[in-house]
């Protein structure tokens, strides 16, 4: 049985989390055994399909240019905390001895996390049979601020990487459009088609007719779900159920506030698993242009407005969510318009111009990249 060491860091949102998970039930629906490292808060009832799981030392993000990381404890990282990290994720690469070490995102990011990815590296040139090396990204990066580093992660790449697996479909954006370096790497690159839910949408009521908001991971989405209340009285779906889904790291305070906001014919909960599924029954999906959000819109076919999280450096969301509107899949509307020229007004816009068109989808992307990823994988270790 393959064997495949996975490392997975989330600092701010859950979306990094979801899609490693996607991909971890594909690489075990293929027959691949997996340990999974992850480096990020623990999230309560991730499905991994019975994989592994060793839980790092937690970090997480203070602010959305990563600049501030602090511990479970919310105290800065110090050379004790990532010395302690390293020897853990070296201990797991000793006793798992995989055919396949995947790197989520490094070295295109996660730099903050060198220390113990480098050492793991190094482990992994170091072994007599070495195992394949890859690493794992979505579709779209985050542009650098310095364009130098490009050259650093393209040496990187071609020095110690045997793959880049890029979760994404060229038809629709090619790597390039965010990494400009992509074709110096370009023998390195696989293209895996998108990591979505595949199986078929079960039967139900719930979320049926409702106008569902969402704001995955909540750490950044206070202000969309806020607009939301604003825009309800606005709109030709005001007497709809609106469901408010906050996510598990909006602040406590700010989740009863808006309980407490909340008139009639609004629901506000954290999570809910059923989520992907709701969105097929939905009068109107409002979320931010997350990766895994994005896909579980196009699988549901649901009416979407999107507001792509673009504060700090962040340009990764605003990108897919325009070219998902110039193809009319998708309506949208910037962060900085949902209150213009008063609370909720610009949101309250974008769904009256989204609930007078068309439902549009988007075809010829393939979908299936989680099945893909692991045939990949597999490919990899039969050839090291």
């Amino acid at each position: 049985m393959t064997r495949v060491l996975f490392h997975v860091q989330h600092l701010l949102g859950i979306g990094h989390l979801r899609r490693a998970a996607l991909l971890v039930r594909g690489m075990r629906a293929a027959g691949l055994e997996v340990t999974f490292l992850s480096g990020g808060m623990p999230v309560p009832d991730l499905d991994l399909a019975g994989a592994e799981i060793v839980q790092l030392p937690p970090a997480r993000s203070l602010d959305v240019g990563f600049k501030s990381l602090v511990d479970e404890a919310d105290k800065p990282l110090d050379e004790v905390f990532h010395a302690r990290r390293r020897e853990q994720v070296l201990a797991a690469f000793a006793a798992l001895r995989p055919d396949v070490v995947l790197i989520e995102t490094y070295p295109f990011g996660r730099r903050a996390f060198r220390t113990e990815l480098d050492a793991l590296i190094a482990a992994v040139r170091a072994t007599a049979q070495p195992p394949a090396l890859l690493c794992s990204i979505r579709d779209i990066l985050v542009a650098k601020a310095d364009p130098k580093r490009n050259a650093g992660i393209v040496e990187k790449i071609m020095r110690d990487f045997d793959g880049v697996l890029v979760h994404g479909d060229p038809a629709f954006v090619p790597l390039e459009a965010s990494f400009p370096a992509a074709r110096e790497i370009s023998d390195k690159l696989f293209y895996t088609g998108y990591v979505a839910e595949t199986a078929p949408l079960p039967e139900g009521t719930a979320g049926s007719g409702e106008v569902i908001v969402s704001a995955g991971g909540g750490a950044v989405g206070e202000g969309l779900l806020r607009a939301a209340l604003a825009a309800k009285p606005r709109t030709a779906l005001r007497d709809r159920t609106w469901r408010l889904l906050a996510g598990p790291n909006l602040p406590d305070e700010a989740y009863a506030e808006l309980s407490q906001q909340a008139g009639p014919g609004v629901v506000i909960e954290r999570h809910r698993a059923d989520f992907p599924d709701m969105l097929a029954r939905c009068a109107l999906s409002i979320s931010q242009g997350g990766y895994n959000t994005i896909l579980d819109i196009l699988r549901a076919r649901a009416r979407a407005v999107i507001v792509p999280f673009a504060a700090g450096a962040e340009t990764e969301q605003t990108l897919r969510a325009e070219l998902l509107a110039e193809k009319g899949v998708i309506y949208l509307v910037a962060e900085t318009d949902l209150d213009r020229p008063e609370p909720g007004a610009g949101l309250a816009l974008a769904i009256e111009k989204a609930l007078a068109a068309p439902v549009a989808t988007l075809g010829g992307v393939r979908l299936d990249g989680a099945a893909r990823s692991a045939g990949l994988i597999r490919r990899f270790s039969r050839e090291t």
